[in-house]
């Protein structure tokens, strides 16, 4: 190995290493990042965090109905999981963002990842 190879592995490593700082940084705010979504006309809505944990449900009164559960239930998991998948879309693109920005060659098998 050359040392011209010896300074572009250097370089490489640094902006390797400059990425983990970023994707470190990344997640940090994904913690703190949350989305909402809503079913049945907003009778029901989710909040979700980066993490793809779930901190608030709020439903409307009118929502509540003691002779069907099965709807509330099913309103429920529907906000559920479109805040869990647009948090998980936001961090995702984040993360692909910040790849494309690292100037980092193309790794086979990453893109499909972000």
């Amino acid at each position: 190995m050359g040392l011209g190879s010896l300074g572009n592995l250097g370089k490489l490593m640094k902006q390797v290493q400059k990425m983990q700082e970023e994707m470190a940084r990344l997640q940090t705010e994904a913690e703190q990042k949350v989305v909402e979504a809503t079913a049945g006309g907003g009778a029901v809505k989710v909040t979700a965090n980066g993490k793809g944990e779930l901190v608030a449900v709020a439903i409307q009164p009118e929502a509540i109905d003691p002779a069907d559960p099965a709807f509330l239930e099913d309103l429920i998991l529907a906000a559920a999981n479109e805040a869990l998948r647009q948090a998980k879309e936001s961090v995702s693109q984040e993360m692909a963002r910040l790849y494309k920005q690292s100037g980092l060659p193309a790794i086979p098998g990453m893109q499909g990842l972000f």
